[in-house]
């Protein structure tokens, strides 16, 4: 926990002339609300009894001051909630960055076993929490602090045995409030990945809606979210519960202390051991002492909030990337594709099946290479360690005869171009996806690389143009259109090696040659690796390589594959004859 708040209070280092003058006028507002009673005092004990002349002497002074009082703590309570707020909002959005920055660093790997739903939850109720807490929780602090202790030194002052009387309850306070503390915490941390559970829900829901209404499942889902939203609930109740025990355990403490005052006080006045004015005195006081306790009350709620929220951050931005430029790693240049995979072999995780075993595989320069092969058997896994998506479990994957965990990062994927089957477009307009291959690309070169990839008459045919908005993942778009924007998107990378990983398996027979022409085009004098359900697609492919669970099983040329009477003959009849 140590580690945790060293952590969460270097996010103030920026801002500190801020957060300095935020605790200023804290300061300055707790020591205004300590006067107060005072003056009252003052006038209830000495101020009535004077002539009258005097008495309205002294009156238009304390009226002036106090005047002034109301307007500096009037600025003060100005300032800590404008720029203290501010401050906050600043914190949370180096946060925001900091976290988002961190998600790019991290590999396949983590975002395979994660949701985007509880990802969204880290960087949006999370961090709103941690950052109420950064602004509220030192000014809140240091209010109380200075209230209490002044208030604490004021009614010694005033009458010890009052403050005897008063103070005799705090242990028990004290005791009651670090029980409570941490079943709290507890409760709330539940809370919180029960919120990340239920966005993850709305987010698979939304993002796969098509699909539920295809298939009229409506209720199924609803069903889904009830649950989810039922364990949401049971958190809540479980956190309000201790929380409500909390507020009302304290709220009865604060309350005995007022009544102890008030009996005892009763007890010395009769005595004659305390007058009326020092006991009216003593009850303001006691408001000022207890306010600051309510507000103590409400920042421990306000910790569990914040706190939760930067461990569940702490606990992502610890998470380090498994895939990363090593210590002197080097440019990828004047690159001329030839890549090979030495002894190869790969597992998505430990005490997992391993993908491929020992592969050796060397594809020279401007070659066009197929892989082909049942579901499961590596394909995709083969061509994702080339741009290092996931890193080899053992052996080498060389280009240009340079082990790539030994190149850049970004140089590496510089030279790299993947046109997937599932074609993600972000939301904005055709221009703004296709220019995503190189940001830095002219309007021209855009429009060259939509020409090269059969797409430009398809777009000049849209409302707007190169400007028409294409809707959540391209919606608006046939998969033929997205696709074709997809290789444009490529064709302005202009990358020595390509990688299609089963780009036109999902069109129909129309848009598949038009992409296939496309695909063709962008392939040429380029180091291609083609990912090919549909075998019709590969037969001019210089090198098909069959891959099975066990590996390499067939290589050589679509004719050369035929007469062997193999495992590729068999897929090949498989498709055309039946």
């Amino acid at each position: 926990m140590g580690r945790n708040l060293k952590k969460m209070l270097s996010y103030y280092k920026p801002y500190r002339t801020v957060f300095w003058a935020d605790m200023f006028f804290a300061t300055l507002s707790a020591g205004i609300a300590l006067a107060l009673p005072l003056v009252i005092r003052y006038v209830t004990s000495t101020l009535l009894y004077l002539e009258r002349g005097e008495l309205l002497r002294q009156i238009t002074v304390i009226a002036v001051v106090l005047f002034a009082l109301v307007a500096v703590d009037c600025y003060s309570k100005f300032f800590i909630s404008n720029y203290g707020h501010v401050m906050g909002a600043k914190i949370e959005y180096d946060m925001r960055a900091e976290i988002f920055a961190h998600f790019q660093k991290l590999s396949f790997t983590f975002f395979d076993n994660q949701k985007v739903g509880q990802l969204m939850s880290r960087i949006t109720t999370d961090l709103f929490d941690i950052t109420e807490l950064m602004h509220h929780g030192p000014e809140n602090v240091i209010l109380s602090v200075i209230k209490i202790t002044g208030a604490f030194v004021i009614l010694l002052g005033i009458s010890p045995a009052l403050s005897l009387a008063a103070f005799i309850v705090l242990p028990f306070m004290f005791l009651y409030a670090y029980f409570l503390n941490g079943k709290m915490r507890r409760a709330f941390k539940q809370n919180r990945v029960r919120i990340a559970e239920i966005n993850a829900q709305i987010e698979d829901n939304l993002s796969g809606i098509r699909v539920v209404k295809s298939f009229a499942n409506e209720k199924i889902e609803e069903d889904k979210f009830q649950e989810g939203n039922k364990g949401f609930l049971s958190a809540k109740k479980n956190s309000y519960h201790y929380m409500g025990s909390f507020h009302a355990g304290l709220g009865a403490f604060t309350t005995l202390i007022q009544v102890n005052v008030i009996v005892a006080g009763v007890l010395l006045i009769a005595r004659g051991s305390v007058d009326v004015s020092d006991l009216v005195t003593f009850l303001l006081y006691i408001s000022v002492f207890t306010d600051p306790v309510r507000t103590l009350i409400d920042f421990t709620e306000q910790f569990q909030n914040g706190y939760t929220g930067f461990e569940r951050f702490c606990e992502i931005m610890a998470i380090q990337p498994d895939i990363e430029d090593r210590e002197g790693a080097k440019e990828l240049v004047h690159v001329k594709g030839d890549i090979a995979f030495e002894n190869v072999s790969f597992q998505y995780e430990e005490n997992t099946e391993t993908v491929l075993n020992h592969i050796n595989l060397r594809v020279p320069a401007g070659s066009y290479m197929a892989l082909v092969g049942s579901s499961g058997a590596g394909k995709s896994t083969l061509c994702s360690l080339i741009p290092r998506f996931y890193d080899v479990s053992a052996g080498a994957v060389k280009i240009d005869g340079k082990d790539i965990r030994d190149l850049k990062l970004k140089s590496l994927r510089d030279h790299i171009g993947i046109v997937q089957q599932d074609v993600y477009l972000f939301v904005g307009t055709v221009y703004d996806n296709i220019r995503y291959g190189r940001p830095d690309a002219t309007r021209e070169e855009v429009i060259r690389a939509a020409q090269n990839a059969n797409a430009h008459e398809f777009i000049m045919s849209l409302p707007n143009g190169y400007e028409t908005d294409i809707g959540q993942r391209g919606i608006k778009l046939s998969g033929g259109q997205k696709q074709r924007l997809s290789i444009a998107r490529v064709f302005l990378k202009n990358p020595p090696i390509l990688i299609f990983d089963e780009a036109t398996s999902a069109l129909d027979n129309e848009s598949e040659k038009v992409v296939q022409d496309s695909l063709e085009k962008l392939a040429k004098n380029r180091t291609t690796f083609v990912i090919a359900h549909r075998l019709s697609t590969i037969k001019n492919a210089q090198k098909i390589l069959v891959l099975t669970d066990e590996g390499i099983a067939e290589e050589g040329t679509h004719e050369e594959l035929l007469g062997k009477k193999g495992i590729y003959e068999k897929l090949y009849t498989m498709q055309f004859h039946r």
